[in-house]
């Protein structure tokens, strides 16, 4: 009974955070715009003693966001060897570079937040800067070095690749929401930096407060908000050199920081039999999301059924006993998993994917990434949000977003469906529940950055300049048909444009 309270307050707090999320953030005190056209007179310094050239390799940590699941801890093996080698080839000694996951083991490593102490307390006296990036960059060690030398170490300084929104947008609380262009974020993908007094304050500050933040949904652009706070702190420095997406081949001579802008190559795509599509509905989406969804992503999917509170011919749908919810949808969820995991003809098939019905896909991309991916494993992938994550270091989980997408491996299905945890309600958040049941049980969560729970235009442009993204959600204030055509359609495909 008592986790049955505790789940229901979960269900609460989410209801509230959306109606919290209506209510524009504060302006910044200081609103100048800080984007990649725009030099930041402010924290660009003159070169100090370690500004200059007497930064070496020792002075300099690296820290690779990292995750445990053994295709990306590879690939973050491979980069720390590339580093130390890159040292060694000129005779040097190799800098420190730490494996996130695998130095620190708590759940909410990669917020970073809750590690901010640690990585002080170990690196803070020792090293100039702190320097962060994924498991897929490309890292340029001497050309790095020489960049950092430019900037005052002893200062507290804040670098990164900027990206800038769009418009308001609820990822991000609706920040800055009167001109949202005037707040810039550092782009993981290329890289950022701290200097070790800007570490050290920022780890002070987080040990002596509370935390009582319930979600992380956008690492880079709350790390950012924690450092800015609220024009008391640092804003970020733009960086040209830390580089992600395509460039331009004069600039690309430039770059001391590279992310790749194509699909990663694991071998052949996974065979349309081996993956089932499982789209949520009900009755009053019969007639405008389902007909978007058959005539986009739908075409591509082989194995696919719609599932509805209500039986409908013309489409067709399934019922699952399952009445409709406004607003989780863990009955329906669990019902689609239990059937995936039961039925015969399903049980050929190694990978689900449940989508919402306002979820656009690309599936000939989904198909590659997942070559990625061991079935066998126990496997949740999609875009990584977390609940309580910041509130200590083994507080919390990881779930994967419902909107854009929620791919399970068949192992992932086994595990959740042969344990005891579940839905208290039927209208419990299905990709908060299965975040939950996922930590409980050991089903890996992982994250992918081309998924997304949001729209296009509820993204940077630089950082979606470096994807080939898989999903995309919502049909709110935009054509999901262009959408579709402009950021999910594949060579391999034809499709003209229709009107809603």
């Amino acid at each position: 009974m008592a986790a049955e309270v505790k789940l229901h307050r979960i269900v609460f707090r989410l209801s509230a955070l959306v109606l919290a999320l209506l209510v524009a953030a504060s302006e910044p005190k200081d609103s100048g715009r800080t984007g990649p056209d725009v030099a930041d007179d402010i924290t660009r310094q003159q070169p100090g003693d370690l500004g200059n050239n007497n930064l070496g390799l020792q002075d300099v940590v690296f820290i690779i966001q990292s995750q445990r699941y053994s295709y990306h801890a590879k690939k973050a093996h491979q980069l720390r060897e590339n580093i130390r080698q890159q040292a060694q080839d000129v005779q040097q000694d190799p800098p420190t570079v730490v494996v996130l996951h695998e130095e620190w083991r708590g759940r909410g490593a990669w917020t970073i937040f809750p590690f901010l102490p640690k990585i002080s307390q170990s690196f803070g006296q020792k090293a100039a800067w702190v320097f962060f990036c994924e498991d897929d960059t490309a890292v340029k060690l001497l050309p790095l070095l020489d960049v950092l030398r430019k900037y005052d170490a002893t200062k507290e300084l804040f670098l990164g690749r900027a990206l800038v929104d769009q418009e308001a947008t609820i990822i991000h609380h609706f920040a800055f929401h009167e001109k949202p262009g005037s707040f810039s974020y550092p782009d993981f993908s290329a890289g950022w930096a701290l200097s070790a007094p800007l570490l050290n304050r920022l780890a002070k500050r987080w040990s002596e407060e509370s935390h009582q933040g319930e979600f992380t949904i956008d690492p880079k652009h709350e790390i950012a908000m924690y450092i800015y706070d609220s024009g008391n702190g640092v804003k970020l420095t733009d960086v040209p050199q830390f580089c992600a997406g395509p460039q331009i081949e004069d600039e690309t001579s430039k770059c001391v920081t590279t992310f790749p802008s194509e699909l990663p190559q694991c071998g052949d795509p996974v065979p349309q039999e081996k993956v089932f599509f499982a789209v949520k509905t009900c009755e009053k989406y019969h007639k405008d999301r389902v007909p978007v969804v058959q005539h986009t992503w739908g075409k591509q999917a082989r194995h696919i059924t719609y599932y509805s509170d209500k039986e409908d011919s013309t489409i067709p749908t399934v019922t699952t006993g399952v009445p409709n919810t406004e607003r989780g949808h863990c009955g329906k969820a669990y019902a689609i998993m239990k059937q995936f995991h039961t039925y015969e003809n399903l049980k050929k098939m190694d990978w689900l994917i449940i989508a919402d019905d306002d979820t656009l896909l690309s599936v000939p991309r989904l198909l590659r990434v997942l070559s990625c991916y061991d079935p066998s494993d126990p496997i949740f992938l999609g875009e990584r949000y977390g609940y309580g994550l910041t509130r200590g270091e083994d507080s919390g989980y990881a779930y994967i977003t419902g909107g854009g997408g929620m791919v399970l491996s068949r192992a992932g299905v086994r595990t959740l469906m042969l344990s005891s945890c579940g839905c208290p309600a039927d209208d419990s958040p299905d990709d908060m529940i299965l975040g939950m049941c996922s930590e409980m049980t050991g089903v890996q969560v992982v994250h992918s950055q081309l998924f997304h729970q949001a729209r296009p235009a509820d993204y940077s442009t630089g950082y979606l300049s470096h994807q080939p993204p898989v999903s995309f959600h919502k049909h709110w204030n935009n054509d999901p048909y262009k959408v579709y055509n402009k950021y999910l359609l594949t060579d391999g495909e034809k499709y003209n444009h229709t009107e809603l």
